[in-house]
């Protein structure tokens, strides 16, 4: 039990209504998770607003409230605290809440269109290596050191990070490395988290449902960067046009990394991954390996710092040799009849263009076999070009479903055959809107040196339709089929 006072320590407050000294249990952001004695934080959402169910939850126990709209009606033993803006109080809130575990660790976050959850997960696995306890808060998995638990969105609600980092600080965990999603930025969820590091991996076309504008998508992951304090560092890909955007107004000291142009990190290693996007991704890993190692180097009294990082650095690169594919994430196989199948997320134009380069790049004499859709009520601006993409770059292309959710999968079909419209398509375009028929079809296409690319899902084990999730896994059925 916490007071309610102490969790309002650093929030901008406008008025408050009743006792600021009360008891608080737990604070929640959900009015069908209430408990006795809880905060609920009323947040406008894209489709609910929190504040319709004030009353609802003080029924179900909740005995204090944050709002940012006008209430004219207070309840007797309730206390009301109305705030500017609900979703910055409610970070700072949870924060406090928890004993500011952020502060307890070094929490670093890595953003970018693509590449986010790769970096963090090789950090993870990169830093629990080197004999450190880590935690990881990404796309695919979240974990305490070695313990894993399902992840069911790239960045969680502000209670719900700060609750896993508690959970990080009492394992012992020295580091986190957090996947950083642009939405987290715009309905700060990320408010209150103290950060020490932070990583720009690249920057395409996306999320344009949500942001309306690449100008505004873009500002919502160079306002990361503006969060993190001096003292922290920030890491940037200056072979995207806006590396040195992102790192523009940050406190932070600023470093860059290429494999084009000078940088302050250029180096080039081994590594089990392939393709010039995990080359990105792993001088991304080495540049916060060794900026983290400084620190460390400064802070524990390591005897001479210098003879401490020629030893660390070569740890790290001994261990980038043998760090492992993270799921769904250039998957490959081959299979008995020496065809080689590759299940790789690509749900964006560039990742698609990226997956389908390097595939290109390991067949010889084979055709190259694409698979691939895109989701429903999602960015449509990317459906055509993600098809004529899949097109040139494609000895063969199969368009079919992935998640179309509330939309009918014919519907994003036509939008995705607008890219291609007036293109030969004889025995080089199929369509067929069941996923199973798609990847079935890709199999029997395929003789003995081809590539099959099934792109889109990566990790996901389920297809949403019409709310209702049921499960698929690219890799079973490409697998079931090729045998």
């Amino acid at each position: 039990m916490k007071i309610l006072n102490n969790l309002l320590e650093d929030i901008s407050i406008l008025e408050t209504h009743g006792n600021i000294d009360m008891g608080v249990s737990s604070v929640s952001l959900d009015s069908r998770i209430i408990e006795p004695n809880s905060l609920f934080v009323a947040l406008r959402g894209n489709v609910l607003d929190g504040h319709d169910f004030i009353n609802e939850v003080i029924e179900k126990g909740a005995k204090s409230i944050i709002y940012e709209k006008e209430i004219t009606d207070f309840k007797t033993g309730i206390s009301y605290i109305r705030v500017p803006d609900t979703h910055t109080a409610v970070g700072i809130i949870a924060s406090n809440f928890y004993d500011n575990p952020s502060h307890k660790l070094k929490l670093i976050g890595i953003t970018g269109t693509s590449g986010k959850t790769t970096t963090a997960t090789l950090l993870h696995q990169l830093f629990r290596e080197l004999g450190y306890k880590a935690g990881l808060i990404g796309t695919v998995v979240n974990k305490i050191n070695d313990k894993s638990e399902e992840a069911h969105r790239t960045t969680p609600d502000a209670v719900t990070l700060n609750e896993l980092l508690a959970h990080m600080v009492d394992e012992g965990c020295d580091y986190c490395f957090m996947e950083v999603s642009s939405h987290s930025v715009s309905e700060k969820r990320i408010s209150g988290l103290h950060f020490v590091g932070g990583v720009f991996t690249n920057l395409s076309l996306d999320h344009l449902d949500y942001h309306k504008t690449m100008e505004e998508y873009c500002d919502a992951k160079k306002g990361f960067f503006d969060i993190i304090p001096s003292g922290g560092f920030t890491v940037a890909n200056i072979d995207d046009e806006k590396g040195m955007y992102m790192m523009s107004t940050t406190k932070a000291s600023r470093h860059t990394l290429s494999l084009k142009k000078d940088a302050d990190f250029n180096l080039r290693f081994e590594s089990k991954l392939i393709g010039e996007f995990n080359a990105y991704n792993l001088l991304g890993i080495y540049a916060v390996s060794v900026l983290l190692g400084q620190d460390k180097a400064k802070s524990d009294n390591v005897g001479s710092p210098d003879s401490f990082m020629k030893e660390f650095r070569e740890k790290v690169i001994n261990i980038i040799k043998n760090l492992e594919a993270v799921p769904g994430r250039f998957q490959y196989f081959k299979s008995e009849n020496g065809v080689t199948g590759i299940v790789d997320y690509a749900h964006k134009p560039d990742a698609l263009e990226n997956v389908l380069k390097t595939a290109n790049d390991m067949k010889k004499n084979g055709k190259l076999i694409t698979v691939v859709g895109c989701g429903g009520d999602r960015d449509k601006i990317k459906r055509p070009i993600m098809a004529k993409i899949g097109y040139d770059m494609s000895d063969i292309i199969i368009l079919t479903s992935d998640n179309p959710r509330t939309e009918k999968p014919e519907d994003i079909l036509e939008d995705m055959k607008k890219g291609i419209e007036g293109l030969y398509f004889e025995n080089k375009v199929y369509i067929l809107v069941d996923r199973y028929d798609a990847i079935e079809k890709a199999c029997d296409l395929a003789k003995t040196g081809d590539f099959i690319l099934i792109a889109g899902k990566g990790h996901e084990n389920y297809q949403e339709v019409n709310g209702v999730q049921t499960h698929f896994d690219d890799m079973e059925e490409l697998k079931k089929s090729l045998r």
